[in-house]
């Protein structure tokens, strides 16, 4: 073997060793951020992907601060991709909604962290374009100065000042009321999966609030409400009819998906449904029911999602 080759090869495959050991440190915090951009984890993968090829041909001696960089590489992918995807769920079929994960306990903790990747954020979130998207989710959830954004959506601090504070308006007229604590959903998460269960309308009526809204995903290829069902009535009659079609060997676990407790509908084994709760003053205030196939893979292991 060349002796020059030994000597150029060992500082090369340093830099490779410290850029995989620098990715993988912020591999959670860069899903996390691909994940609230997108709502698809499947998306977000991929975004990872494309972030380390970038990753690797960069010349770290020149990086001040590297978890910025790699931030900055996963937004400026992220926004490519959701771009595409905007076009893309233009003809879904049916109401669309985010890929749910199945997420540790201690999300919750994270009063912050689980609200910016809950369900009914993360439809939110839908609503804005895909820079102010961007702007919010990395300034509101990861707390980024206007600087280090600004480089990240190629824009000047001064714009992104502009665009987070549109973004932050918008938001408030549509988020969820206010913070729930664990354990006052997870009790209203009981009471709903007894009502269920017991096939019973009136203990459906009594935790559903009177304005719950139920959005059903089955992408066109799983029965699905096509529209949102609006109303404590209709929500309860809806649920109650669709139970004697429920297949034998259904059964119905409590589960934590997108940092809040959620029930899972598994037939033979397999997992069918995914139903996230929004809970607000002790009653259900949405259901998200996510049956598309396509985005139930990340319900069969815990994803770990961090700021």
């Amino acid at each position: 073997m060349d002796e020059r080759s030994v000597d150029t090869a060992g500082p090369r495959e340093e830099r490779a060793d410290t850029a995989t050991e620098v990715f993988l440190a912020h591999r959670n915090l860069l899903f996390t951020v691909a994940y609230e951009m997108l709502g698809s984890a499947a998306d977000a993968e991929d975004v990872l992907q494309e972030t380390w090829l970038r990753w690797v041909g960069v010349d770290l001696d020149g990086v001040r601060d590297r978890r910025a960089y790699l931030v900055r590489i996963t937004t400026r992918q992220a926004l490519i991709r959701l771009r595409a995807l905007r076009r893309r769920r233009e003809s879904y079929v049916g109401s669309w909604l985010p890929e749910p994960l199945l997420t540790t306990p201690d999300v919750a903790e994270d009063v912050e962290l689980a609200d910016s990747v809950s369900m009914a954020m993360l439809l939110v979130l839908e609503t804005l374009t895909p820079t102010e998207r961007a702007v919010f989710v990395l300034r509101e959830v990861f707390d980024l100065d206007y600087d280090e954004i600004a480089g990240a959506v190629d824009k000047s601090p001064a714009a992104v000042r502009q665009i987070a504070h549109r973004a932050r308006a918008h938001v408030a007229a549509r988020r969820p009321r206010g913070t729930v604590s664990p354990e006052q959903t997870r009790g209203a998460l009981e009471a709903f999966q007894r009502a269920v269960e017991t096939g019973d309308l009136q203990s459906l009526l009594d935790i559903l609030a009177p304005d719950v809204v139920l959005v059903g995903d089955g992408g066109g290829v799983k029965q699905a409400v096509l529209r949102p069902i609006v109303g404590a009535d209709k929500v309860a009659r809806l649920l109650t009819a669709g139970l004697p079609r429920v297949p034998d060997g259904a059964s119905l676990h409590p589960a934590h998906v997108n940092g809040h407790p959620a029930l899972i509908l598994r037939v033979h084994g397999e997992v069918d449904t995914v139903v996230a709760v929004r809970v607000d003053d002790g009653l259900v205030t949405g259901l998200y029911a996510v049956r598309n196939p396509e985005k139930l893979s990340h319900v069969e292991r815990e994803t770990v999602v961090s700021r």
